[in-house]
């Protein structure tokens, strides 16, 4: 058997509230490619179909879509629930589903029973809240470890009876793994690792929940998500795994996705990030850019977006001498009025003083609120507001 092993779809997710949802559709023109080209029997989505448990219709189309354009290009389709699934709306007409070659598991009571393909059985297994499936799995303790070692049990019984080679399809955190920042934590009580050898006995374990394609161990791997989710998968190569399986073992064969834009991760002053020819290839990227000046730039992200047009992310952590800051009694005592606002005007800018342009109205303001003051001293009384002038200035 040859399958394609995927997983963490996150359909529906935003990257910095840019849709991904079109990304994702290309992706899924890659895999229908890509069961075409390599005559793949059985495509795997181990967990996180969605990334939200009330997907929106055009990501409930999508997936649609995606699934009867696979079964069409020839492969069954065997899709587990994740913890950002509902596991009911996934679950819904599974039976029925299954009968055109889509196979949805959701549920604990399906685990233990196959998908067999060309002798070879795939045992999904759902995403196992602890709190919710150590009950009904038996399990002896109410941890992610304590609810896999119960979901095997009942896959170690069928295929004891059942005999042949096996693939294991889980949504968990899985000890050696490397995790990046758009995974949703799953900790129970501190505790949310499970140990690899808790597969013991399968051909294949097909993991979900990491974002980043990795391998645990030979037989055991992690696909990733099929487009970056998060700033710290800048370093990933997104993709799947190919994997035959046959009467001389198991290979695993590196499929890389198409890229819809790189990640860049920029750091320095602003001045050096604007004219360094070396970074050249962000200007098409995403990026997250981290500016190290002593004092923020005025229009950061304005002069950023000049150069580099998809800068998502602006963050800041001066470095060098720091500018002095005085306390503004400091900063007003013994300045004209004039000075006290072109001081205050700096304090509140760290350290960016007015313009000529704005110094010219300032000392406008000044001047005529000198004038009106005087106008009113006989009066006994001081005007209540600068006049238009100095409305301007803010």
């Amino acid at each position: 058997m040859r399958f394609l092993h995927t997983s963490d779809w996150h359909l529906g997710r935003s990257f910095h509230q840019v849709g991904l949802l079109g990304a994702q559709a290309r992706f899924v023109d890659h895999l229908v490619d890509t069961v075409r080209a390599e005559s793949v029997d059985v495509v795997l989505v181990s967990g996180d179909v969605y990334d939200r448990a009330l997907p929106s219709p055009d990501t409930v189309d999508l997936l649609s879509t995606a699934v009867t354009r696979l079964i069409d290009a020839g492969a069954a389709v065997v899709l587990s629930s994740g913890n950002h699934d509902s596991a009911i709306r996934l679950g819904f007409a599974s039976e029925l589903l299954s009968r055109a070659g889509l196979h949805i598991r959701t549920s604990t009571e399906s685990i233990g029973v196959p998908v067999v393909v060309d002798g070879v059985a795939v045992y999904p297994l759902p995403y196992l809240e602890p709190a919710v499936a150590a009950d009904p799995l038996g399990a002896s303790e109410r941890s992610h470890a304590g609810v896999l070692r119960a979901a095997m049990a009942k896959v170690d019984a069928d295929r004891a009876v059942r005999g042949g080679p096996s693939v294991v399809m889980a949504h968990a955190f899985v000890t050696g793994g490397a995790t990046s920042d758009s995974e949703r934590d799953i900790s129970v009580g501190g505790v949310s690792a499970v140990h690899p050898k808790v597969f013991a006995g399968t051909d294949y374990v097909a993991l979900g929940h990491l974002h980043g394609r990795q391998r645990v161990a030979d037989d055991v791997r992690y696909s990733g998500s099929p487009v970056p989710l998060s700033f710290s998968e800048a370093g990933h190569t997104k993709g799947s795994w190919l994997v035959d399986i046959d009467d001389s073992g198991v290979s695993v064969e590196a499929v890389d996705a198409p890229v819809e834009r790189p990640l860049a991760v920029l750091r320095g002053d602003i001045d050096l990030l604007l004219t360094d020819p070396a970074l050249t290839p962000a200007e098409r990227s995403w990026c997250q850019v981290t500016l190290t000046d002593p004092v923020r730039p005025l229009g950061a992200m304005e002069q950023l977006r000049r150069r580099f047009p998809h800068t998502l992310v602006l963050q800041f952590d001066p470095q060098g001498a720091p500018v002095p800051v005085r306390s503004y009694t400091q900063r007003t005592t013994a300045e004209s009025d004039l000075d006290v606002c072109c001081s205050f005007l700096g304090h509140v800018r760290r350290g960016h003083g007015p313009s000529e342009e704005e110094h010219a109205v300032l000392a406008a303001a000044v001047e005529a609120v000198r004038v009106q003051r005087a106008g009113h001293a006989d009066e006994g009384q001081l005007p209540l507001s600068l006049p238009s002038a100095r409305r301007g200035v803010a």
